[in-house]
């Protein structure tokens, strides 16, 4: 690794694969946000936020339409058979 910048809290090393390690003072390694913000505050690494997924309307309405048709279709016949029931009582 190579030694990048050195600060009185922190060491940046540039690793083989081209990526960043960092170090506290007791050369334990930081991560997670704490890495992220150094190396955004020192200009190695650019952070963009993620892009929101696209809304998805159109499928959620035909998906509505089509449960509407079944659940209809499942009424019918059973509407049919308490008709057939009250028939045979009388």
């Amino acid at each position: 690794m190579k030694l990048v910048k050195k600060t009185a809290d922190y060491s940046i090393f540039q690793r083989g694969d081209e990526r960043y390690a960092v170090k506290d003072v007791y050369k334990q390694p930081i991560n997670g946000e704490d890495k992220v913000r150094i190396l955004t505050t020192e200009g190695l690494v650019k952070v963009t936020a993620p892009k929101a997924p696209a809304p998805e309307e159109e499928p959620a309405a035909e998906e509505e339409v089509v449960a509407e048709e079944s659940s209809a279709a499942e009424e019918a016949p059973a509407e049919e058979a308490a008709e057939a029931e009250g028939e045979g009582e009388k």
